[in-house]
């Protein structure tokens, strides 16, 4: 037998570190947290050979369910124990409001004894089965993965295909679960992509069609100015510069407001600063008149209390303001997330996709678009004003997503930590 010891910053790249040493079949007989990560003791009970097929291990899984249902009792446990130690609390605050005030004071009888609770050891007990729990999440992914590409490859084919697309999990989930009883795998595959296509929604109306006021919101970067030029530009080309005008709340980036004044002199087209003093409402009331306002915000951090008073002011009923996130294609999953939950706040009517021209990859936008059920109102993928301004169709869309897909298939470590997430978060939702 083999017995190693093996350390990393986390569990996962632990994990992965005794996969390529011993393989998938190591038996992990020990873990801790040592300074500066954890510590992996992993065994393997016959020599390395060359790596083969993987294949379902009944008894490691039998293994990893039982120290799950282990986990499961330590932390029920736990629970109890918090809950037991809040009812005393309450208890005793209880009886000491409800004592009469004009009774004198008596010798309370000794309450029962209670089994002191530290903090420490409640706190090292989290730390443990937070460690166990990630390390049996790996493994069950790893398992997943192995059982899904033995038993249907054809689904761990389209897996990897919605992968090197860049895809969000869940979304991948959802989409190949609605082709399961597709055999053929061509035929699959353009149902899976027909379905993506569905769920892209684009406005009825083109926006500036619509007319109204028209406001585009977003962080720092991702090309709000600049399409909002686009904008401007394409409505004068299209019916003069007599019913448009411009609105810059963006006083806090140096020389914004001056660009923006700029292209209106370019368009003869009236631009209006806000001042941060000044009401948004008040600043509109002139332009009351134009068919057209388009609102340029400035990309502030979501801790900015000027970013909460700049999205209350859009989000007043009396302006009717419809609210458009700019979104740059380029932007890592996180970023896209972190800057939905920001601006949600003010109301989203939709979102408008830039950058596309730069972008290695489509999955995460349009992931994101799908999720949140936000329209794509326009495509950006140029510097050219107006002429890289697009009304987006979906089909196209998908098209292009599959065509900067990655070349190379991920990693069987990549899929086995999707097949671990996904296990997290079915565990969350039953938690």
């Amino acid at each position: 037998m083999q017995v190693k010891r093996f350390f990393a910053a986390d569990m996962r790249t632990a994990m992965k570190l005794v996969r390529d040493e011993l393989g998938a079949d190591a038996a992990i007989i020990g873990n801790r947290k040592v300074a500066g990560g954890v510590e992996l003791t992993a065994a393997l009970d016959y020599p390395v050979q060359a790596p083969a097929a993987r294949q379902p291990n009944p008894a490691l899984e039998a293994e990893l369910r039982k120290t799950q249902s282990v986990i499961a009792a330590a932390h029920a446990e736990l629970v109890t124990r918090n809950q037991a130690a809040a009812g005393m609390d309450r208890q005793l605050l209880g009886e000491a409001a409800q004592a009469p005030a004009v009774e004198p004071a008596r010798p309370a009888p000794a309450p029962a004894a209670t089994p002191a609770v530290d903090p420490r050891a409640f706190e090292a007990m989290r730390s443990e089965l937070s460690g166990l729990r990630e390390l049996i999440e790996v493994q069950l992914g790893s398992i997943a993965w192995g059982q899904m590409q033995s038993r249907r490859p054809q689904q761990a084919n389209l897996w990897r295909r919605l992968q090197r697309m860049g895809l969000p999990v869940e979304l991948s989930k959802a989409l190949l679960e609605k082709v399961a009883g597709i055999e053929e795998p061509r035929q699959a595959w353009r149902m899976l992509l027909a379905y993506l296509a569905q769920g892209i929604k684009t406005p009825k109306q083109e926006p500036l069609e619509e007319g109204g006021v028209i406001a585009l919101v977003g962080p720092a970067g991702a090309g709000k100015t600049t399409t909002l030029a686009k904008l401007a530009a394409r409505y004068v080309l299209k019916y003069g510069a007599q019913n448009i005008a411009l609105v810059s709340m963006d006083s806090f980036r140096i020389g914004a407001q001056e660009q923006l004044k700029t292209l209106g002199r370019i368009l003869n087209v009236s631009v209006t600063p806000v001042d941060p003093g000044q009401s948004l409402t008040q600043a509109l009331a002139p332009l009351a008149r134009k068919r057209v306002i388009l609102i340029d915000t400035a990309g502030l951090p979501a801790s900015d209390p000027a970013l909460r008073m700049q999205l209350e002011a859009l989000a007043n009923r009396n302006i009717r303001s419809r609210n458009y996130l700019v979104m740059a294609a380029t932007s890592q999953s996180q970023v896209l997330k972190a800057a939905w939950h920001s601006y949600r706040r003010c109301g989203l009517a939709g979102c408008i996709l830039t950058k596309l021209d730069e972008a290695g990859s489509l999955g995460e936008v349009l992931g994101l678009a799908i999720s949140q059920r936000l329209p794509v109102a326009y495509l950006a993928d140029g510097p050219r004003i107006p002429d890289d301004l697009h009304l987006p169709r979906s089909h196209q869309l998908v098209s292009r997503a599959v065509s900067l897909q990655a070349p190379e298939n991920p990693s069987e470590e990549t899929m086995a930590d999707v097949f671990a997430g996904l296990y997290n978060d079915s565990s969350r939702q039953v938690g």
